[in-house]
């Protein structure tokens, strides 16, 4: 399985994430690619068996609006089908973006392969251990 690892972070609690999603990914045996935000597109979805985005909750509980975003709507009309993850951080609020998330990935027909991952601030050992499980029931 070719898995993509696609993220945005601002101070690197989503990168973090993302890094033990691509451990977990990799330790089930899957080939990983790692990806911000600004290095993937929808020509790419193709391109890959699974994908695990990782977005932090911006401003009023939302995505990062001015890579994140638009890279992840421009992934939306190959997503039909596709096997994804989500995960990210927060600093307030109580996970309303990632619901939020989650619900627009269903509407566009995405096959969320397992529980998303949040966490708030930097990853716990709880937070990093839920990420490796992520990646690696991505890969499975």
């Amino acid at each position: 399985m070719k898995i993509a690892v696609v993220y945005w972070s601002g101070t690197g609690n989503t990168e973090a994430m993302a890094q033990s999603v691509e451990k977990g990914a990799e330790s089930a045996g899957a080939e990983v690619e790692m990806f911000t935000a600004s290095e993937f597109n929808g020509d790419k979805v193709k391109d890959y068996g699974a994908i695990a985005f990782g977005c932090p909750s911006m401003g009023d509980e939302e995505l990062e609006d001015s890579e994140f975003e638009p890279m992840f709507n421009d992934c939306e009309p190959s997503l039909n089908g596709k096997k994804i993850a989500l995960f990210g951080s927060y600093g307030w609020g109580d996970g309303e973006w990632m619901r939020s998330w989650e619900e627009k990935c269903n509407e566009i027909g995405a096959n969320i392969a397992c529980d998303s991952v949040i966490c708030n601030d930097a990853p716990d050992d709880e937070a990093v251990s839920a990420c490796e499980a992520l990646g690696a029931e991505l890969a499975g």
